[in-house]
């Protein structure tokens, strides 16, 4: 160990990745260490990216065969290419992570592949590197954990077989004839989504009465209709009390709500993921964690010198775009820089059809808080451009406060929530109200008229309603 470095990062996803980047512009002498033989983590390569390249790719497919009739395109009945479509899948996946690792290349960052540990010599935080080759001691005046986050498994439903987590539902080698999910969260609803498309019976298994009890509920309620609609099947305050498997087959118990037996040939547990703190050596250099993550002050410095934690290792949402936010707030920290990340600005996407997305406030929480609001709504039915899309299902929520008309939370569902939603958190970053809203021109035919429609209408003054 002849190197020292000024950071040490461990774990190469959305906030590892990123830290290292904008640490390196910034001049430090910076090295990973990643577990994986590439780079981008859970996120990029069994996560968001791959998710929602399927995605894209069931939804083309469920409107080749069911909506271009309607858009006067008659063709034969497409026929599945799965192989292709995992093909895809992957080459996309490969694509971004080599352009991290040219990045990496570009700004000197050195990338030791294995898992590392933290421990301690002489004050100096260092970490002891698992690789193939033996064991590596890497010292660094500053050591940033970003391990990320797993699956959690359920008593019973132990991951093997036909029993998997996201990663293996994002490549099964054919289509499910049964697929039961267990968790309705938006991990489970997605993934659900895409193989419904392809042509499974998708079933729904949620303990809790509510599905996304953390989204607006007016937006939960709807697009739970939705899906059921498309023919998800879905058993809301049910669980899973027993399964017996038989060859490639599960047979599941039911009690709750919707008590019942149900046999399928496949089983996503989609029921919630932990932080990945196991084997980092925290106890070694004094961290200790607090109801299962790592405590962190505002420049995101653990409890033990020297050592920093971001992503969802630490409080909040499991979200990518927080851990890379983090991640770039805590360099800079570290160079004098005081910049902030805004916890009660935080967007949070569903990529199911229709979309769902929001920031700030829900109606729930407003409630809940004794906040005073007024609400408006527009609905996309009413847009132009969502008619020309044959997207017409959803609709905006603005809740503003009264008097002022400060935006307090925007609620989206419908076509391109995920980009939409982009708008409202810019707005409400700046204090935005219902006047700012009004003042800006949107263009015409948008999606994006409905935001500003519906700000509008928070007062009375939606013109199109």
């Amino acid at each position: 160990m002849n190197e020292l470095f000024d950071l040490v990062v461990i774990g190469g996803g959305p906030g590892g990745y990123v830290a290292a980047l904008r640490a390196a512009q910034l001049g430090m002498k910076v090295a990973v260490v990643e577990k994986r033989a590439v780079l981008g983590g859970t996120c990029l390569n069994e996560g968001c990216i791959p998710s929602k390249a399927l995605l894209d790719s069931s939804e083309y497919f469920a409107l080749a065969r069911d909506g271009f009739q309607r858009h006067g395109i008659v063709i034969e009945p497409p026929r599945l290419d799965l192989a292709q479509m995992m093909r895809r899948k992957d080459e996309v996946v490969v694509r971004l992570t080599r352009g991290i690792a040219s990045l990496f290349k570009k700004h000197g960052i050195r990338v030791v592949t294995g898992t590392g540990r933290l421990t301690r010599d002489e004050g100096t935080p260092r970490v002891a590197v698992a690789t193939a080759a033996g064991e590596e001691l890497l010292a660094g005046k500053h050591v940033l954990l970003a391990t990320g986050s797993e699956a959690v498994a359920l008593p019973g439903l132990p991951f093997g077989g036909p029993i998997g987590a996201a990663r293996d539902a994002l490549a099964y080698d054919q289509v499910p004839e049964h697929l039961v999910v267990v968790g309705g969260g938006y991990i489970g609803l997605e993934l659900g989504s895409v193989w419904l498309r392809l042509g499974a019976k998708v079933t729904v298994v949620e303990m809790l009465d509510q599905l996304l009890p953390n989204t607006d509920q007016e937006v939960a309620r709807t697009l739970v209709k939705s899906l059921e609609k498309q023919g998800m099947t879905i058993l809301p305050g049910t669980r899973v009390t027993g399964a017996d498997s038989s060859g490639n087959r599960v047979t599941l118990q039911l009690e709750g709500k919707h008590p019942q037996t149900l046999t399928c040939d496949r089983i996503l547990v989609a029921a919630g993921r932990r932080p990945c703190t196991e084997g980092l050596g925290l106890e070694t250099v004094g961290i200790t964690l607090e109801q299962g993550r790592i405590p962190v002050d505002a420049d995101y410095r653990t409890g033990s010198p020297g050592v920093y934690a971001v992503g969802d290792l630490i409080a909040g949402p499991m979200l990518a775009h927080k851990a890379m936010d983090e991640a770039v707030a805590c360099i800079e920290r570290l160079h004098g820089g005081r910049p902030e990340v805004d916890y009660r600005l935080i967007p949070g996407v569903i990529y199911t059809v229709p979309e769902a997305a929001a920031v700030g406030r829900s109606e729930e929480q407003l409630k809940s808080d004794g906040v005073a609001y007024a609400a408006g709504r527009f609905p996309f039915m009413a847009s132009g451009r969502a008619k020309a899309l044959d997207e017409t299902e959803g609709f905006v929520k603005v809740l503003t406060a009264p008097g002022s008309g400060r935006i307090l939370g925007v609620h989206i569902l419908g076509p391109r929530a995920s980009e939409l939603i982009a708008e409202a958190a810019a707005v409400m970053a700046f204090a935005g109200s219902i006047e700012d809203v009004a003042a800006m021109t949107h263009a015409h035919p948008t999606l994006a008229e409905a935001f500003r429609e519906a700000a509008l209408g928070a007062a009375g003054r939606a013109v199109h309603l």
